[in-house]
């Protein structure tokens, strides 16, 4: 392994980070305002994680197991990323402020209101 390598392992603030990525993660899972579409991410990563078909095998020491978590960090960022920013900030700042987890709460759109009248006749 490299000195690179094991620094960047060594970072208390690299597993501080994951967690957060985690807690995040798990707190969107539950948002209603996040489409399913973009839930399925996380979804497929376990499913991955799970199956007996990997990248590279898990037999092969440290490399296999090294896929497994790559595959794991990629799939995460992704779905963070995916998530509408709204919810992410929403949830991030109630993370920070340590809140439980309690949905957004819905805001009707005011620029995509239609103001119509029906008329018979």
């Amino acid at each position: 392994m490299s000195v690179k390598a094991t620094s960047w392992l060594a970072r208390p603030g690299l597993l501080r980070t994951l967690l957060s990525h985690l807690r995040l993660a798990l707190r969107l899972l539950r948002e209603p305002g996040v489409p399913l579409l973009i839930k399925a991410v996380p979804v497929l990563t376990g499913f991955y994680l799970i199956s007996p078909f990997d990248f590279v095998p898990d037999l092969i020491p440290l490399l296999g197991q090294l896929d497994d978590l790559s595959i794991v960090l990629i799939g995460l960022e992704t779905f963070v990323k995916l998530c509408p920013a709204k919810a992410s900030a929403y949830h991030r700042d109630a993370i920070a402020q340590g809140r439980p987890y309690s949905p957004m709460s819905p805001t009707p759109p005011t620029d995509n209101v239609i103001d119509a009248e029906f008329r018979r006749g």
